[in-house]
């Protein structure tokens, strides 16, 4: 597979069906989250934590790919995740509604790995649209 083809795989099959056990095959071991200019090493352990903790929030989220675009190393794609909140999420109580959020996710794959994650959801929007924030 290309390594657009990997990522769209690795988000629309192995995290949308909670097929942790096959995390390996596609995060390095040395992953990193790049949050601006800060890179936070988190591996495949780390990796595994974040998308349970989402599951613990969403436990039927999927994500689809909408499209993606490449540059060398680099994947990027832009996603929807539709999950029913049921889980506490920043403080706020699960709803049982069905929420999409929309995003963009930034893929480094090295060697068929993802290497380095980051990228941006439109939480604040899907929250404002349900009315799980409100203006102060």
């Amino acid at each position: 597979m290309q390594n657009d083809e990997r990522v769209k795989y690795f988000y629309e099959t192995i995290v949308s069906k909670h097929k942790l056990e096959a995390l390996s095959d596609f995060i390095a071991a040395d992953c990193v989250v790049k949050t601006g200019e800060t890179f936070t090493p988190v591996g495949v352990d780390g990796m595994r934590a974040h998308l349970a903790a989402i599951r613990n929030t969403y436990p039927d989220y999927t994500m689809k790919i909408i499209k993606q675009y490449t540059d060398g190393a680099y994947v990027i794609s832009e996603f929807i995740m539709t999950g029913t909140h049921q889980g506490v999420f920043l403080g706020i109580t699960p709803t049982n509604k069905v929420i999409s959020i929309t995003g963009v996710d930034i893929d480094k794959v090295v060697d068929g790995k993802i290497a380095e994650h980051g990228g941006a959801a439109n939480t604040f929007d899907a929250f404002w649209e349900h009315s799980l924030i409100k203006p102060v």
